[in-house]
């Protein structure tokens, strides 16, 4: 029987941390938040950022710091943003704060946060989150069982909590903190917890994605996806008929197992898993396969990699397939790796369209998320699935054909772009050069599987409608004017400073058609 928390009493815990009220710390904060004169309540003015806020003091090991969501705006995306720092708020200069705790504030040594999932971000709520003495930080929704949120948390220094008032949470007011003991609760996994109190509403927005999560920063002030509009894709996320005669192939990695010729599951085996699927047959140009998250495990982490290659599978033993899926772009064949830039949850929808331009298009839930990277279409390609982190079964749903109908990505759509920064990183240290969710590192290898691309520029949503492929910025930096052309694929999308630094990676290629550079050639226009 679990033991009853134990209210915070001022005094001192264990000889070292005196014990007060905990407040929000009243001078470092956002921009956007402004307070109550008893620093428990904080609310966000405007935009959907720049709202970062801490405690006014240490917080002490499985001290619970309590949190009710008071005010909800449902035009954003994503929501309430919690972790810890080991920097003094006091010593924090405001103006220096990020306009996110995800991915900005993290990336800096010392402060830790994650994501609220969405569906517990609902108006009068209470969410109370603490850190053990192994770093693990838990969560609990209400009165429900704890959820281990995230680990790594280093606990042999003072540590302050860190609250961003993010996205779809507008308002939060501090409740008196209270102390868990060491034993009082037995955390388990998330996907052991499915309480009633903590069940999704039937109109709940689990198809907004969340700019965190995508590592997007709008820095030309845009809004987060209006989650009205993605809930009007809930009716239509399939075609009306599909075809079926697509499955998994017999050939898998050896902690798969097939449970029918649609269905795969990953069994649990350990840190390094070989999970990778594949496709029974070679994907038709123009065809759309759908993929659909029928289990998941938040309380790990990473996303669900695919890519398509021409290696027919058939002549690959379990034994060639590697833990990490781009490992495989060292072999001689074609191989494209990426990764699904959107966290993913059970029963989520993913479409993949190899269009005759080679772009590989992902759609999410129906909305179409854009071009991911372009492939060499020019040979069979098979399409194949690594089932790592929070995804641990799929189901291959079907797939339709549009013939000769030529589809091209969308523009508009803010992850259309291959130069969108994202988790996975190609090494570089200079992070102009780290964008693209599918890293140039991993689509080409100097074993000869870049794809075959023409001299033309592609449709491509690099440049935006009406500029033409004469861009005036380099699709790296977005700043500095194109004068650079990349030899021997004839794209003209960089300036020479990113031509340089993007030549000396290894594995380089264009940024338009991951064709391997073989050079770069600055030119000079005649005005």
């Amino acid at each position: 029987k679990p033991k009853r928390c134990l209210p915070i009493q001022c005094g001192i815990i264990g000889g070292q941390i005196p014990l007060s009220p905990l407040l929000f710390h009243p001078n470092t904060k956002g921009s956007q938040i402004v307070m109550d004169v008893t620093q428990k309540t904080a609310k966000r003015q405007a935009s959907f950022c720049n709202a970062i806020t801490f405690c006014n003091r240490p917080i002490a090991l499985y001290e619970q710091v309590r949190l009710k969501i008071t005010k909800k705006q449902c035009c954003w995306s994503g929501a309430l943003r919690l972790g810890f720092t080991s920097k003094d708020p006091s010593r924090i200069n405001p103006d220096n704060l990020p306009k996110y705790a995800c991915p900005d504030l993290v990336s800096q040594s010392g402060f830790w946060a994650k994501a609220l999932p969405e569906e517990f971000a609902n108006e009068g709520n209470i969410i109370a989150f603490w850190v053990d003495k192994k770093g693990r930080v838990f969560y609990r929704i209400n009165e429900s069982s704890p959820m281990l949120f995230f680990s790594g948390v280093r606990t042999a220094e003072p540590l302050w909590a860190l609250i961003d008032v993010y996205g779809l949470t507008r308002g939060v007011q501090l409740l008196d903190s209270e102390i868990v003991p060491a034993d009082c609760l037995r955390p388990r996994s998330f996907t052991t917890v499915r309480s009633s109190s903590l069940r999704r509403e039937a109109d709940d927005s689990r198809l907004s994605v969340s700019l965190c999560d995508l590592n997007l920063q709008q820095e030309d002030g845009r809004s987060p996806r209006n989650h009205n509009s993605l809930n009007s894709q809930q009716s239509s996320l399939l075609p009306s008929s599909l075809e079926s005669d697509l499955h998994f192939h017999q050939l898998r990695g050896a902690h798969i197992k097939t449970l029918d010729e649609q269905t795969v599951a990953r069994s649990e085996h350990a840190r390094e898993e070989r999970t990778l699927v594949f496709t029974n047959r070679p994907l038709r140009t123009g065809e759309t396969v759908f993929i659909k998250v029928t289990k998941s495990s938040p309380a790990r982490s990473g996303s669900l990699s695919y890519g398509v290659t021409s290696c027919d599978p058939s002549v690959l033993r379990p034994s060639d397939l590697p833990y990490n899926p781009e490992a495989l772009v060292d072999r001689k064949e074609f191989w494209a790796v990426c990764r699904v830039p959107t966290p993913l949850q059970s029963s989520d929808i993913l479409g993949f369209l190899v269009n005759h331009e080679g772009e590989v298009i992902l759609s999410h839930n129906g909305t179409n998320v854009g071009m991911q990277v372009c492939v060499d279409n020019s040979r069979p390609l098979w399409m194949f699935f690594g089932l790592h982190g929070a995804v641990t079964q799929l189901r291959i749903l079907g797939s339709t054909h549009l013939g000769d109908q030529r589809t091209t990505s969308s523009p508009s759509s803010p992850s259309s772009s291959p130069h969108t920064p994202s988790a996975l990183d190609s090494g570089s240290s200079d992070p102009v050069l780290n964008g693209g969710l599918c890293s140039a590192a991993y689509c080409s290898s100097a074993g000869g599987t870049t794809p075959n691309s023409p001299v033309s520029l592609p449709k491509s949503p690099t440049f935006p409608a009406g500029r033409g492929p004469w861009s005036d910025e380099c699709s790296i930096c977005y700043e500095n004017t194109v004068d650079t052309v990349i030899y021997a694929c004839g794209h003209m999308c960089l300036c020479y400073t990113c031509g340089v630094k993007l030549k000396k990676m290894s594995n380089a290629c264009c940024p338009i058609c991951r064709r391997q550079i073989k050079d770069i050639i600055k030119t000079y226009r005649s005005t």
